[in-house]
């Protein structure tokens, strides 16, 4: 099917669950301050997080359509773990374990050095996916003193193996500018993968780079969302300050979940595209059929989704022009551990 034909069959190529009334491009979701989104199908229902606001730790919104959706008067987070402050619960991931339970990653305050975070998890009562959330004792990363952990997203691969991946925040020990890292020498922000056992929550061995800001993303990468497509990983992923209008998604792919990833020649999703602001912080759901992301709005940030199409080693928007072929990814380069 060629890419022109696509804004009169997005509903074709749409996985079963979504409904048709996307077309081929940018969908409000959820209007109103809304940032950094996961969701997650149960049943015929949906349910998305976000980071904290207002009262909330983590706000809850619900929808039994992927259209049209209600935020619930409900925290997801029951409490609070023995690590973290109340302040700043960030950038939620949801996944379900083999048990029915579902977990979500969030970046917490450290107690321990105010102002940096770590990646904690917490664990539903049963299998509602509303919650409640218990918290773990132990944060999953850390890493302090480079910054802090945070942008947390899980990932089941092929063989049931269970990953999580996120950011360390290495903006944190910049020099200033945007989002403290635009001032020479500009320090790393690397994405990590963390290898679970089937809990979701216990490590296996150390973490290991996967990706890291270069020239071409400002002053930092964040934000990853990994899936397998059709025999390679693909890495999604921001660049550039959040409060900037250069703020974007991108995604990078590899032959194995160790990397190395090769990121795409083109920005996936940018400022001026369908009247947007600053998209970012993608999650790409399973099948890579559709993707919610938030933009600037008048509420603050607003959840959009939008229909997402891939074929060999390239993703684009559903409808939009296919972008050319990214040069083959390369071949798997000795690991790198980071603790």
């Amino acid at each position: 099917m060629f890419p022109s034909l696509f804004p009169f069959f997005c509903a074709i190529v749409l996985k079963p669950g979504f409904p048709n009334f996307f077309e081929c491009q940018p969908r409000l979701l959820i209007g109103g301050n809304f940032p950094d989104p996961t969701v997650i199908q149960h049943g015929d229902e949906w349910y998305a997080f976000s980071t904290n606001h207002a009262d909330k730790r983590i706000p809850v919104a619900k929808s039994s359509n992927f259209e049209s959706w209600t935020v619930l008067d409900t925290d997801a987070l029951a409490g609070l773990a023995p690590w973290e402050t109340e302040n700043h619960h960030w950038a939620p991931g949801v996944t379900r374990r083999d048990d029915g339970r579902l977990i979500i990653y969030y970046s917490g305050e450290s107690k321990y050095m105010l102002g940096r975070h770590c990646v904690g998890a917490a664990i539903s009562e049963g299998t509602d996916p509303a919650g409640p959330y218990f918290p773990v004792d132990k944060p999953i990363a850390c890493h302090l003193a480079m910054g802090g952990a945070i942008d947390a997203a899980g990932f089941v691969d092929q063989d049931g193996s269970r990953y999580v991946v996120y950011k360390i925040d290495g903006n944190a020990n910049g020099n200033g500018g945007d989002c403290g890292n635009s001032i020479p020498p500009l320090a790393g922000t690397p994405i990590m993968l963390q290898r679970l056992e089937a809990d979701g929550v216990t490590k296996i061995g150390d973490p290991l780079i996967i990706l890291d800001r270069d020239d071409s993303d400002g002053p930092l990468v964040e934000a990853p969302s990994l899936i397998f497509h059709d025999g390679l990983y693909f890495l999604f992923y921001s660049s550039h300050c959040f409060s900037s209008p250069q703020y974007d998604i991108r995604y990078a792919t590899s032959r194995t979940i160790l990397g190395p990833y090769k990121k795409a020649s083109q920005q996936l999703l940018k400022t001026g595209d369908y009247g947007l602001t600053a998209p970012g912080h993608a999650e790409v759901l399973p099948g890579g059929n559709m993707m919610v992301f938030h933009a600037n709005c008048e509420g603050g940030r607003c959840t959009y989704g939008v229909p997402l199409s891939i074929a060999g080693e390239y993703a684009w928007i559903t409808g939009s022009n296919r972008p050319p072929q990214n040069p083959p990814a390369p071949e798997p380069a000795p690991d790198h551990p980071v603790t």
